[in-house]
């Protein structure tokens, strides 16, 4: 059954600087820069109040399935806000039995080599995507990755767990890779 008139509203976070909404295009601004996400895909109308500080969105005569991303959408420029405001950030530890992993970090922190993962001479590269940085812990086989988009940030946390990926082995005794430890 169609609800007539959904609606989801979201006031701002105390740091945020500026939330401007042009055409379901939603750019957030706050003391650590400036993200934009495009939600042209919602059958959804976005409003921004800056004298109160808040963000709407309303769906009309839409299914439950639509009705349901108002709460979606909500969360994506929730964490827009967070993002602009603190940052995220991911400590992913290494695991290994016998073959101790190797990682090189670039100067521009935005690649990181793989070496003598399980004794292999393959060097795994893997570039991490726009906004993401990768440092070394002070804590030994651990490295930080931050970011203020938190999708960028978790996608590029996968492709490095998922490059260490055990092959053609029993994954119950060969536990090394490079996992997610904190977030």
């Amino acid at each position: 059954m169609r609800k007539i008139f959904a609606t989801n509203s979201l006031t701002w976070l105390p740091e945020v600087e500026d939330v401007e909404i042009r055409s379901r295009t939603v750019i957030v601004k706050g003391p650590r820069g400036t993200l934009t996400r495009s939600f042209k895909t919602v059958a959804a109308d976005i409003y921004g109040n800056k004298a109160a500080k808040k963000v709407t969105i309303e769906v009309w005569f839409g299914t439950s399935k639509q009705n349901a991303v108002l709460r979606t959408v909500m969360t994506h420029i929730k964490n827009m806000m967070i993002g602009v405001t603190k940052g995220f950030q991911y400590k992913m530890r290494f695991v290994y039995a016998h073959f101790p992993v190797n990682v090189n970090i670039s100067d521009e922190k935005d690649v990181i080599e793989i070496r003598n993962f399980l004794g292999e001479k393959v060097i795994r590269r893997v570039p991490m995507l726009e906004g993401v940085t990768v440092d070394r812990s002070e804590v030994k086989d651990e490295i930080i990755l931050e970011s203020n988009n938190v999708e960028n940030l978790g996608i590029s946390a996968s492709q490095i767990q998922q490059c260490t990926k055990v092959k053609n082995k029993d994954i119950r005794k060969f536990l090394d890779g490079i996992y997610v430890s904190e977030k």
